[in-house]
């Protein structure tokens, strides 16, 4: 019962970070280490920059209206 509250507490908070815009590095990161062992791995900051050009645009623009 305690383990099925602490991974829905985990799913809670990861939920709300995708909501507003934060990405999960520590998501990335296991990924790369299983999927992929061995290929190069972007630091926080690279990440972070990816993710959020991946969410607004490289357009220097922060909004997504005109």
């Amino acid at each position: 019962m305690l383990d099925e509250i602490v991974k829905a507490g985990r799913y809670l908070g990861q939920s709300m970070r995708l909501m507003v815009g934060l990405p999960e590095y520590g998501t990335y990161v296991t990924h790369m280490e299983n999927t992929h062992p061995g290929e190069p791995m972007m630091s926080y900051e690279e990440f972070f920059k990816e993710r959020q050009e991946a969410r607004y645009g490289g357009n220097g623009r922060v909004g997504r209206c005109c």
